[in-house]
C-alpha cells in the first residue's frame, strides 16, 4: 500500500491550499482516509478525516475553514485549506485504516491509521 501526497507549499496567513493524496494498493475502498499534521516539537495530530459512507470528522481548531473530500473511482482524498494560520505550518500526512468509521472516538487519532504517506510541507507565513 502506497499513499502519495501533493499540494503543500507556502503561503501567507489568510491564503489557501489544496493538499491531495492518492492510495494504491489498497484491497478495497471500504478504507477511512484522513489528513493529520505534525510541527515541529509536537506530535502528530488529526486534522480531518472521512470514513467509507463519506462521513468527515474534523478537528475544532480547522472547522468552517478546511474541507475534507473523497473520490472513491480514484482512490484520494482532498483537503482544501482555507483562511489559514501561522499555526497551520507542519507536515501534512495521508492516512488509512480499513473499517474505521466516524462515530468512533478515535476515528481523529493518529494511532488506528496503519498506512502513511510521507508527508507534505505547509509553511504559512505571517
Amino acid at each position: 500500500v502506497q499513499l502519495m501526497e501533493s499540494g503543500g507549499g507556502s503561503v501567507q496567513a489568510g491564503g489557501s491550499l489544496r493538499l491531495s493524496c492518492v492510495a494504491s494498493g489498497l484491497p478495497h475502498r471500504r478504507y477511512s482516509m484522513g489528513w493529520f499534521r505534525e510541527a515541529p516539537g509536537k506530535e502528530r495530530e488529526g486534522v480531518a478525516t472521512i470514513d467509507a459512507d463519506g462521513i468527515t470528522s474534523y478537528a475544532d481548531s480547522v472547522k468552517g475553514r478546511f474541507a475534507i473530500s473523497r473520490d472513491n473511482r480514484k482512490y484520494s482524498i482532498a483537503l482544501q485549506m482555507h483562511r489559514l494560520a501561522v499555526e497551520g505550518t507542519a507536515t501534512y500526512y495521508c492516512g488509512a485504516n480499513p473499517g474505521l468509521k466516524a462515530f468512533n472516538l478515535r476515528i481523529l487519532r493518529p494511532g488506528p491509521y496503519g498506512y502513511w504517506g510521507q508527508g507534505t510541507q505547509v509553511t504559512v507565513s505571517s
